[in-house]
């Protein structure tokens, strides 16, 4: 009998629950997890007592959460010391000389990369530059985009740092047998790469699809347009009239944007915008418009008595692409909602959304992780809106404010970082715990100032933080209660009732199914939510089978993270799903095959590495 309880009967009633929710998108995955982890201290499955084994309190100092954080930590220093981008520049200067080139190279850097480093600022930081080399060389981008991602998912699994996924299916594990090292999973990790490289530039590279990114859908030689500035005078006919009343709202070839007042940007919507002598009214609109508006809506931004407006200064408007990524302030708000035109000073043209590009009626539409947005308005402004959090700039690669003269030292506790997780324990190198390690190297990168203290804690990604800890919790009632290993139990004699079966390949055929079952799971769901729940379910299989669990364990792993057939199963596909304009099958049909042929690698050579 699988539930022996009420406990285990309510845990898997919760169980559903939060996969639905994961599923269903009910609420934010983070906030899913902590629910369910607090539920179960209701329910009594969990406690918060002191010096218990099942409290609760013990996951918030379990390892994975920690390094996890750290990680964030050393890949933001990385970052903030133009380390990062000193290779994409490097990558831009050597890989543009021929497509197959760029592609080989691009693959090959970023699957380096993301072994060591957290993969998502390193896609972030290559997007931009591949899309600037697509756009001058002809190339196109969604042959391009994919690939990136794909090589970010396969890097990470060459060490156990790679990816959270790994460090929270062997933050389980360590406690139950021998603690996996940084480089042991490397020998699979490295083929994962070498297959996924060779398919990308054969099968992969043909299945590729051809599609349009957003900016491309206009023609921003012939769309070109200027802003223009002018004041309104004293005595103006404007002066105490309320725009949506004025001539100017009733102008079609040029329009207003925004209007200051006292240097600052009035906040108002602009037809409810009164205008006061002395506002800066910033009009935009081709520049043929702007001179001749006068003879086609009796409107004259230069100099026109009759309005009394006094013209100040006529710009180029930028036109780029920007994609809100999971921190964003503007997630789950609309356009409208925002008053973007007048807070931001710029205007959205267009909207891209799972495969769809919006041109009419998205301002009332609430905006999403993924989104990329066409974004049209003056030098200043658009700088301004790409220097915020809300947006990553995919026009051109972002220069911050590098400190490049403190990269030694983030190299320095990168390499003492590897030199220790990979020789810990030999050669007189003594050994310590990857959280120590990780603990230690944030601290350095900190006090060596390659990073401040508030830019660093800014730089975790909290939400994830706070999803494993609550996983993790669901993964010890899971354990606790009994129902891990009830589960195990009726797996293993589900398999037991194969009498066809040979004993001897049972084991394997139960590694190929945990595999697969991460595999789907993590399409659907959060990596690390599937790492969390299935590790324990492994651990307790290879036990009631009598075989070593650590193959099962390396399956969930790889399993977990190999996410290639759907743009929301890693947050790297999410990222290219809207800059290179796929749409949503684009990336089954080519992650797919890739998927399956990892699988068969997957269960071929794990029982040769970890024997049973």
């Amino acid at each position: 009998m699988i539930f022996e309880d009420g406990h285990q009967i309510f845990l898997a009633v919760l169980l559903l629950v939060v996969f639905a929710a994961f599923v269903k998108e009910w609420l934010s995955a983070e906030l899913v997890a902590i629910g369910g982890l607090i539920a179960c201290v209701f329910a009594g499955v969990l406690s918060v007592t002191p010096g218990m084994e099942n409290n609760a309190l013990q996951v918030f100092a379990h390892p994975a959460p920690i390094t996890v954080a750290c990680m964030f930590i050393m890949s933001a220093a990385l970052e903030r010391t133009g380390v990062i981008d000193s290779l994409g520049s490097w990558f831009e200067e050597v890989a543009a000389k021929s497509p197959i080139r760029m592609l080989v190279i691009m693959m090959l850097l970023v699957s380096g990369l993301s072994g060591f480093v957290n993969n998502t600022p390193v896609v972030v930081v290559f997007m931009p530059i591949v899309l600037g080399i697509c756009r001058r060389k002809g190339y196109t981008a969604s042959r391009y985009l994919i690939p990136l991602s794909y090589a970010a998912v396969v890097g990470g699994t060459v060490t156990i740092i790679g990816t959270s996924t790994n460090l929270v299916a062997a933050g389980i594990a360590n406690k139950v047998m021998t603690p996996f090292t940084m480089f042991e999973i490397t020998p699979l990790g490295v083929t994962f790469v070498v297959v996924a490289f060779f398919y990308m530039l054969t099968i992969g590279r043909k299945l590729l699809p051809d599609r349009v990114t957003l900016a491309s859908l206009i023609d921003t030689e012939a769309s070109r347009e200027f802003i223009t500035h002018a004041f309104v005078k004293e005595g103006s006919p404007l002066d105490g009239q309320l725009f949506a009343e004025s001539n100017l709202a009733g102008v079609k070839k040029a329009r207003v944007i925004e209007v200051r007042r006292d240097g600052q940007q009035v906040v108002e919507a602009l037809p409810e915008v009164r205008f006061q002598a002395g506002d800066e009214i910033v009009f935009k609109g081709r520049i043929q418009a702007l001179l001749g508006i006068k003879k086609n809506a009796d409107v004259d931004v230069r100099g026109e008595e009759k309005l009394g407006l006094e013209d100040v200064r006529t710009e180029s408007a930028l036109l780029m692409e920007g994609i809100l990524g999971p921190e964003s302030t503007l997630v789950g708000k609309s356009l409208k909602e925002l008053n973007f035109r007048q807070r931001f000073g710029v205007l959205i043209l267009a909207v891209h959304r799972r495969g769809e590009n919006l041109r009419d009626r998205f301002e009332e539409e609430r905006l999403e992780f993924g989104d990329t947005l066409l974004v049209q308005g003056p030098a200043e402004k658009m700088r301004e809106l790409f220097e915020q959090k809300d947006f990553i700039n995919l026009s051109e690669p972002h220069h911050s404010d590098m400190r490049t003269e403190k990269s030694k030292f983030v190299l320095i506790a990168l390499a003492a970082f590897i030199l220790f997780g990979a020789f810990g324990g030999n050669f007189g190198i003594p050994a310590v715990p990857t959280v120590l390690l990780a603990l230690s190297c944030a601290l350095f990168v900190m006090v060596t100032r390659c990073i401040d203290p508030s830019e660093a804690f800014q730089s975790v990604e909290w939400k994830v933080v706070f999803m494993i800890c609550g996983m993790l919790g669901l993964g010890m009632a899971m354990s606790q209660s009994g129902l891990a290993e009830n589960l195990a139990k009726g797996v293993v004699s589900g398999v037991d009732s194969l009498s066809f079966v040979d004993p001897g390949m049972k084991p394997y055929i139960m590694l190929a199914a945990f595999y697969l079952l991460a595999n789907i799971m993590t399409e659907m769901i959060s990596n690390n939510a599937v790492a969390a729940l299935l590790t324990p379910l492994a651990i307790y299989v290879g036990v009631q089978m009598g075989v070593d669990a650590r193959p099962f364990v390396v399956s969930v792993m790889f399993g977990a993270s190999a996410s290639f057939c759907t743009p929301i199963g890693y947050q790297t596909n999410t990222f290219v799903y809207g800059a290179g304009g796929y749409k949503f099958f684009d990336f089954f049909k080519v992650g797919f095959p890739l998927s399956l042929i990892l699988w068969l690698v997957a269960s071929f050579m794990i029982p040769m590495l970890w024997p049973f």
